[in-house]
């Protein structure tokens, strides 16, 4: 099963759904907060090339946000890198 990381913050509504969309999937993941965290643009910039949360990193590659993940939902790759 690969493994799944979101960068979020408890302020962010696209972590909320990002977080839905995968609870919905039925698909588990480590959540890491950056809500205490005052250089965590930097820290997310530095991980994934964005300065927006949230950051989605499935097997140690970012893939972007909510909405890159929902669009691999959409295609059905998301559902095709887990059956594997």
């Amino acid at each position: 099963m690969p493994d799944i990381v979101l960068y979020t913050t408890a302020w962010c509504g696209y972590c909320i759904r990002a977080k839905a969309l995968l609870d919905d999937l039925g698909l588990a993941y480590d959540t890491v907060s950056l809500d205490d965290d005052p250089r965590f643009r930097q820290r997310v910039y530095d991980l994934g090339h964005q300065w927006t949360v949230p950051l989605v990193v499935i097997d140690g590659q970012s893939i972007g946000g909510y909405d890159e993940l929902a669009a691999l939902h959409r295609s059905g790759a998301l559902a095709e890198r887990f059956a594997a």
